[in-house]
């Protein structure tokens, strides 16, 4: 029998936690405050407080622009290059070049999705300043490996934390690791907000003051400015209703965990299909997307899907680096195998904390009777 099973559903999550939104919001409407009040105080207090005592947290308007902050943050220059992976959206390429940054197009590891960290010394020239790392789908990527060899070179490192909220690598929390990390708390991410909203966090207290300027005018005081800057901030509505969220956010990935290990054992030996590799501690990774590979007819297997009331989704269809507005930056097709090959293969199949192992199963279902007899 069809059955419906989304991608994702934010309704779902907000159903189940209403009571503590409302309270959230009413607490909001009531005091008037909105903006650089008292709720934003708090959420960032606990949101440095998860990662560690020496950590403070800067909420700006989504995680972009916390991209963007925390580069700035760590004094880069015009025109100076930062190593990125090409295969994680626009947004880390976007932030670099709006921080008056040169990004250079680093290749993956066909395994994890994430940076390989040889690339660094591959690819780091004399104008090189940072890498900016990202940790993807919920696995961090071996950011021990890239700190030893970017630190060597005296480059300086930003996790891109976006979909990696509690993951952690050696029971070290994702943005705990580099000199600087921005957050998004885009709706569909592990820690999503009802909008938009992102966060700097760093141990360094003086990056963490320079990005608090960097987000409002560079002012310490009002009107008086300090550094060149505009503004993005996280306002109080949602600060609010991700303090509530933040409670919640252990149980969540657990529960992703769980959905994944179904699909594993679901779809594990399948021929055609190639899981996303088992971490050595499950609990490291927090399945911000359950990502797949189909090296044959992968958009064939998506349409069948589609059919049986299966959303899924391509994170992400085109790498920068091929993109119009960035492919100056590169070299164009075939200067990155690995990120290109990933993006004809990548499919992202249902997976959210309020997803019903019988949904997953059903899903599994449908993928096995296409890989086994077509459609």
């Amino acid at each position: 029998m069809k059955r419906e099973v989304p991608l994702n559903s934010l309704a779902a999550g907000v159903k189940a936690i209403r009571s503590e939104i409302d309270a959230a919001l009413d607490r909001v409407l009531n005091r008037g405050w909105f903006l650089l009040g008292p709720e934003m105080a708090a959420f960032e207090e606990a949101f440095a407080r998860y990662h560690g005592p020496d950590f403070s947290a800067i909420g700006v308007g989504s995680g972009t622009d916390a991209l963007r902050i925390a580069l700035q943050a760590l004094e880069l220059q015009e025109g100076d290059e930062v190593l990125v992976p090409a295969n994680a959206g626009v947004p880390p390429v976007a932030a670099v070049v709006a921080a008056g940054g040169r990004p250079v197009y680093c290749d993956i590891d066909p395994a994890t999705h994430c940076l390989d960290p040889r690339e660094i010394e591959r690819r780091a020239g004399p104008h090189a300043r940072a890498v900016l790392v990202v940790h993807l789908y919920g696995r961090m990527a071996p950011i021990e490996d890239v700190l030893e060899i970017a630190h060597a070179r005296q480059l300086a490192v930003l996790e891109d934390c976006a979909q990696a909220h509690g993951a952690r690598r050696q029971r070290r929390l994702a943005g705990t690791w580099g000199d600087a990390a921005a957050f998004s708390f885009y709706p569909t991410k592990n820690l999503g907000a009802l909008g938009d909203g992102g966060a700097v966090l760093s141990c360094r207290a003086e990056v963490a003051e320079r990005a608090k300027l960097l987000r409002n005018y560079g002012w310490r005081q009002q009107y008086l400015s300090e550094l060149h800057s505009t503004n993005s901030r996280l306002d109080d509505i949602q600060a609010a209703i991700l303090t509530v969220k933040l409670a919640h956010l252990e149980d969540w990935n657990a529960a992703r965990r769980r959905l994944a290990s179904i699909y594993r054992q679901e779809l594990g030996g399948v021929a055609g299909l190639q899981l996303p590799p088992q971490p050595e501690d499950e609990g490291e990774h927090v399945y911000h997307l359950f990502v797949v590979r189909v090296p044959s007819r992968r958009d064939e297997l998506r349409t069948f899907l589609a059919k049986r009331g299966v959303g899924t989704g391509i994170h992400y269809s085109l790498p920068v680096h091929l993109q119009a507005p960035y492919a100056e930056f590169g070299d164009g097709a075939g200067s990155l195998p690995h990120t290109e090959r990933s993006a004809q293969e990548v499919l992202s199949l249902p997976l959210y904390p309020e997803l019903g192992p019988d949904e997953v199963v059903y899903v599994a279902d449908q993928v096995k009777a296409f890989m086994r007899h077509g459609a």
